[in-house]
């Protein structure tokens, strides 16, 4: 008998209906030589500190630091958790085979492993390894079916992670809650979560100490356009005020007038990042939500596998996209097709190949989230929200790029004496708006948030001409930096807190953030439930108790996002096959022991207020 186990019920009644695996057991699905059953997400987890000392069962900063000899594993203690290991591990005992139908990534494959060491599994076992949930993937799936040895180092990774994540949590909570914690609440430590909030409190010490200081712009309006000085800001009234009364009354000559043609390509795919970014920004969407809406989408076959951090296809997916496209082309909502308009102009030629799109060698496990072609049917309002975006931005990279002009006109002021001040405006025609028909004018810029396609053309100017025109000097106030929002603070985990503006660059930064994709989310709410920190509209702000966390804490590799995201880069070379596992952990516990002798020998008495001292 081939036993298959899948992570949740849905995916395994899924699996059982495509291979005739009818007869329903409650727990399990059994017909055409096949045993279908699943686990409910994790049913095991590493052994807590009193499983391995009893000394360990109390906390005491005298037991610090915890380091167990060899790491366990135990079920999770819950009933129904139980019930259901008792009927895998007896399919297990009696299969001649297992296929690991788990989520296809890292946390997937560690609770199937964990669940096979937990059953003592002796059998061969194969990997079921695929992007999305459509029966003919699932096919096709079954028909290329992988060694599970393959999948060693991405068991590897998801444990050191595990580990890593248990040896400091695990630590560092009891230390910084028996020290400074007034025995009043727990001060929950993370290798990942104290970063987090170490950038939001940052930026909230950036705000609150912010002092604005006044600034005057120089600008004159010409012929009904606004130009500004060259000059910049200037930092004083009267330093201002001079340059006006310079210009004031003088005529105002164009010095030059350059056009210039460019091409804007289409946004790249999404990757769960930036729809979570994306998700933040048009609608409010908590990374969260995003993440559990995307996994509900991939579950009911609409969207492919979300945990990805690629936005790139690999070049055999390309021959699977005209079928996509009809697809979609083919949705309806009610009477509404979408899509149809503007996937009809695609039609009748082959779709564009690009390298952005395209690019296997940037694909390891699977590639950017795009719609399966499956027509999606009773979408919550949610959902469709969510697959509009993703359906939307595949269909745009099939578009031309969009051109345009950018017209830069530069005027004089000549005084009576001394230098001419320089004035400049500039305007953008889109010439062919090329993938902003997909959007639109919906089509925001990723970075700042304005409509890419939102353009200013200007009258024409000839070089030389000259004229009156009305000077104005406007005082202006510097503005601290900007709140995190959801959105902000994902872009900044996921270049470990570098502000990055380039897709390539952030991208190439991608190996060093903190946190994976799948995890980030549960690391902001973790925050939101230890009281750290709080939402005012869509604005993140750092809690007293979440402030004075931070204070407390002297040692960098708690706060430092670049030195938690240089352990990132290691757990994901472990799963390429480029770092020592035994190396990672090692290095974890060295760390873990400095940081309890550097905080037992702090003689200060911090306390860190708890939520109730707000009162």
């Amino acid at each position: 008998m081939i036993v298959c186990i899948a992570e949740k019920p849905s995916v395994g009644r899924d699996i059982a209906r495509i291979l005739g695996a009818t007869a329903d057991h409650r727990s399990y699905m059994e017909g055409n030589g096949y045993q279908v059953t699943w686990t409910f997400g994790h049913l095991c987890e590493l052994k807590e500190p009193g499983d391995y000392c009893e000394n360990w069962k109390h906390w005491s900063l005298a037991a610090l630091p915890m380091i167990p000899q060899r790491f366990g594993i135990k079920l999770i203690d819950d009933k129904g958790i139980k019930e259901q290991f008792a009927t895998i591990k007896k399919l297990y005992d009696n299969a001649d085979e297992i296929i690991n139908c788990g989520d296809a990534g890292q946390e997937g494959e560690l609770i199937q492993r964990w669940v096979m060491q937990k059953a003592n599994v002796k059998c061969p076992v194969k990997r079921l390894w695929i992007s999305s949930m459509t029966d003919e993937a699932i096919r096709d799936g079954f028909a290329h079916l992988k060694e599970q040895k393959d999948y060693e180092s991405l068991y590897l990774a998801g444990v050191s992670r595990a580990i890593g994540d248990w040896l400091l949590g695990m630590n560092a909570t009891r230390l910084y809650t028996l020290k400074y914690g007034r025995n009043r609440q727990v001060l929950s430590i993370g290798r990942v979560q104290t970063p987090t909030l170490a950038l939001i409190v940052q930026r909230q010490k950036e705000i609150d100490n912010f002092k604005p200081e006044p600034y005057w712009v120089l600008s004159t309006i010409y012929r009904n356009t606004l130009f500004t000085a060259s000059s910049g800001k200037f930092t004083s009234k009267e330093e201002g005020e001079k340059a006006f009364s310079l210009i004031e009354g003088k005529p105002f000559t164009i010095a030059s007038v350059t056009k210039k043609n460019g091409t804007e390509q289409p946004r790249q795919l999404y990757d769960l990042t930036s729809l979570q970014v994306d998700c933040n920004r048009k609608f409010g969407y908590s990374a969260d939500l995003t993440l559990n809406t995307v996994q509900s989408l991939y579950e009911k076959k609409f969207t492919t596998y979300p945990r990805v951090d690629t936005q790139y296809l690999s070049d055999d997916i390309y021959p699977k996209c005209p079928g996509i496209m009809n697809g979609l082309f083919q949705t309806s909502f009610g009477a509404n097709r979408p899509y149809a308009n503007l996937i009809r102009p695609l039609g009748g030629k082959a779709l564009k190949k690009s390298k952005r799109v395209f690019d296997t060698s940037k694909v390891t496990d699977h590639h950017a989230i795009i719609p399966t072609g499956v027509p999606p049917r009773g979408l919550t309002d949610i959902e469709s929200n969510v697959f509009n975006l993703i359906a939307l931005r595949f269909i745009s990279v099939f578009y031309p790029d969009c051109k345009f002009a950018t017209t830069t006109v530069i005027g004089k002021v000549q005084p009576d004496n001394g230098k001419a001040i320089d004035f400049k405006a500039t305007g953008k025609e889109i010439l062919e708006p090329g993938w902003h028909v997909v959007y639109g004018k919906d089509t925001d810029d990723e970075n700042d948030g304005k409509q890419a396609n939102d353009t200013k053309i200007l009258p024409h100017f000839e070089k030389g001409e000259s004229g009156p025109h009305k000077p104005t000097l406007t005082e202006k106030m510097t503005t601290p930096p900007k709140h995190y929002t959801e959105a902000s603070l994902l872009r900044a985990m996921e270049t470990a807190g570098k502000f990055v503006e380039d897709e390539e660059l952030r991208a190439a930064l991608k190996e060093n953030g903190i946190g994976r994709p799948s995890s980030r989310a549960g690391i902001i709410e973790t925050l939101f439930k230890r009281h750290y920190i709080r939402r005012k509209r869509k604005n993140l702000e750092a809690t007293d108790t979440g402030i004075a966390l931070i204070d407390t804490i002297h040692e960098k590799l708690l706060t430092s996002a670049e030195l938690t995201g240089i352990w990132e880069k290691k757990l994901r070379d472990i799963e390429h096959h480029k770092y020592d596992p035994a190396q990672f952990i090692n290095g974890l516990k060295e760390q873990i022991t400095d940081i309890v002798r550097d905080v037992l020998s702090d003689n200060s008495r911090n306390m860190i207020p708890t939520v109730e001292d707000k009162g």
